[in-house]
């Protein structure tokens, strides 16, 4: 399969560096390695090298400056059944907010009240959740905006995107079938069962947009508000 452009990370994240050790941090912080030979989504195949999981593992075995959880509110909650949550010094939590390990919060970071962090999430520097927004399985690199109502699941947000109120990344068919990537004619299986959206660097989606699951959207895109949106479209594309 010959991928367009908008598959791959140094078109959808071009400010990104090209090529780094998740065990050191950039002038950013802790960011993912995001392969430029492969489609950016393969990032979320289970049991595959360098995937989110186990770059988030790599992270655990490494010593973070991490925040004093004495002097957060005891209205934060903490699950770390299945691994730690990692919060950089230098983040801010609000109260009543609720993680689950393994995930990751970068200095200068913000988690809202009512925010729910849950496993596998990457929350980068200087990214954003709001208030009663839930993080699965996704990356917000740094910048990045989910401030009030939504949800993102198995998902990447690049620097700059900011999601409108009650905006939705869905991330799973009704059916629970593999999911299909729509590309100009085309429907090409993307080899996972659990997929949401990987915005471009810069994307503006309107309040209470919902993208279909595998939707792909390159640089500087526009999703107007209560629009649907489906399948793999260009840099600067907009969706009404």
């Amino acid at each position: 399969m010959e991928w367009p452009n908008e598959a791959y990370a140094k078109s959808l994240f071009p400010s990104l560096p090209l090529s780094k050790s998740i065990v050191e941090p950039s002038s950013e912080g802790y960011i993912p390695t995001l392969s430029n030979e492969e489609p950016v989504w393969h990032i979320f195949v289970e049991g595959k090298e360098r995937n989110l999981k186990h770059q988030i593992n790599v992270l655990g075995s490494i010593r973070l400056e991490l925040i004093d959880r004495k002097t957060l509110s005891d209205t934060i909650t903490f699950d770390e059944s299945k691994g730690p949550v990692m919060i950089e010094q230098g983040a801010i939590i609000e109260p009543s907010t609720h993680f689950i390990g393994p995930c990751f919060v970068g200095k200068n970071a913000v988690i809202r009240h009512g925010a729910y962090i849950r496993e596998n999430a990457w929350i980068c520097s200087s990214a954003l959740v709001g208030h009663c927004s839930e993080v699965k399985h996704s990356i917000l690199l740094p910048g990045a905006k989910a401030p009030h109502f939504n949800y993102v699941g198995d998902s990447i947000l690049g620097k700059g995107v900011n999601l409108g109120a009650g905006v939705k990344l869905s991330n799973l068919r009704n059916d629970g079938a593999e999911i299909y990537l729509r590309i100009g004619e085309s429907r090409v299986a993307s080899g996972l069962r659990k997929f949401g959206a990987i915005l471009g660097e810069g994307c503006q989606l309107g309040c209470n947009a919902v993208t279909n699951p595998g939707t792909v959207l390159g640089i500087d895109s526009i999703v107007w508000p209560n629009a649907t949106v489906t399948g793999c479209h260009d840099k600067s594309s907009t969706h009404r």
